[in-house]
């Protein structure tokens, strides 16, 4: 199966991750979009950051109703700090049957030139790139590669910073939340101070 790995703190996950990760498992070729939990670096602790656990336990309440849709904590058993570049290598042994691509924003793919080994992704998978309304330009030799697929996915502009900003300020924002996530978040008191 060929299965799309879209990277995030996901701090918290909200309708925005789920709709370009649900457009790209239903309108292009992924059979899969798994959802990548960035684990908190060691070295920057982030007061708002909740704990891995808990950012995993909301993104797997979020996407429960949606078959194709998946999450993997591969990153949390790996040594800090962690490149894209190794996990690629640690999944693909983990699943060796599968197929693995990355899905990133268009604002992403801008400085894509600094990641490291980012020659070796570029030619050995697949990067799937939703747009985003961002400054600045992509390198035309980028978006020219065959290994880059430009996808027509909605734009959303929702991000978690705003979400957690809100709940503080203790604004309604439950239409940017699935439900369950909502629920879990409001019983556990998150983001609230």
């Amino acid at each position: 199966m060929k299965i799309g790995l879209f990277f995030g703190t996901f701090n918290p996950i909200h309708i925005g991750h789920l709709i370009l990760a649900n457009y790209m498992a239903e309108f292009s070729d992924l059979g899969e979009v798994w959802f990548v939990i960035t684990p908190m670096s060691p070295f920057k602790q982030k007061s708002s950051l909740l704990d891995n656990i808990h950012r995993l336990a909301i993104a797997n309440v979020a996407v429960e109703d949606y078959p194709k849709l998946k999450t993997s904590d591969i990153e949390f058993k790996l040594p800090q700090p962690n490149y894209t570049v190794n996990t690629l290598i640690h999944i693909e042994e983990k699943y060796p049957e599968h197929q693995f691509c990355l899905i990133m924003g268009e604002d992403n793919l801008k400085g894509f030139h600094k990641w490291k080994n980012y020659e070796t992704i570029l030619k050995n998978y697949q990067l799937y790139v939703y747009p985003r309304i961002s400054d600045g330009t992509v390198e035309s030799e980028l978006l020219k590669h065959p290994n880059v697929h430009s996808v027509k996915a909605p734009i959303v502009q929702i991000s978690s910073t705003f979400i957690r900003k809100s709940i503080k300020d203790k604004k309604d924002i439950r239409p940017m939340l699935p439900a369950n996530v909502w629920n879990y978040i409001d019983e556990m008191n998150f983001y609230k101070n």
